[in-house]
């Protein structure tokens, strides 16, 4: 019986890889955001941050009041980095996807470096993406793992949560929206504090 094709995964960005994009410092992104240029509805959200799909990051440089250039070196060296893959230009295009937080959830662990060992061991599949400074999965290769994160367990059964798994899925995970960050962030936290 012949095996099937894989399809390449599709390109993501990250917010360093977007500002490199187009010669911007890291925080750029976030500022296009703010300033309502640039948004998240064209993103997936893993692990509380955002990565869009390379071909909208491509496209978003013409989209602006003011026109940006693409840095077509940095989309070679991004393209080249994250090989084999595919340009794709929506986020519903993007299969599901699992970054510390979604793993943790989906095995109900409660330390992350238990995700991060296990990667090191060769027990999880080495991460798909590396974005902005975080290891991304695709879900589906994450499930396949199970029964390999089970055999050489001591102390952790690996039993996936079905529930976790269905809202993954179906992109509702309670878990997976942006993460307010900085000093305005932490005073939110504190005002909101009972």
């Amino acid at each position: 019986m012949p095996e099937q094709a894989v399809e390449p995964k599709p390109f993501l960005v990250g917010v360093q890889e977007f500002a490199a994009l187009y010669g911007v410092k890291p925080d750029m992104p976030a500022k296009w955001v703010h300033r309502g240029v640039l948004d998240y509805s064209q993103a997936v959200v893993v692990s509380g941050s955002a990565y869009w799909p390379l071909g909208f990051a491509c496209r978003f440089g013409e989209t602006t009041p003011r026109p940006k250039p693409l840095d077509q070196s940095a989309l070679d060296r991004l393209k080249e980095a994250e090989a084999p893959g595919r340009m794709v230009f929506d986020a519903g295009e993007v299969p599901p996807l699992a970054g510390h937080a979604e793993i943790m959830a989906l095995f109900g662990l409660t330390k992350q470096p238990i995700v991060t060992m296990a990667t090191q061991r060769g027990r999880l599949p080495a991460p798909d993406y590396s974005l902005s400074g975080s290891p991304l999965w695709l879900l589906e290769r994450i499930v396949e793992a199970a029964p390999r994160l089970r055999e050489g367990a001591r102390q952790i059964d690996w039993e996936i949560n079905e529930e976790v798994l269905s809202a993954l899925r179906g992109r509702r995970w309670e878990g997976s929206v942006i993460k307010p960050r900085g000093i305005r962030a932490s005073r939110r936290a504190e005002q909101n504090r009972p």
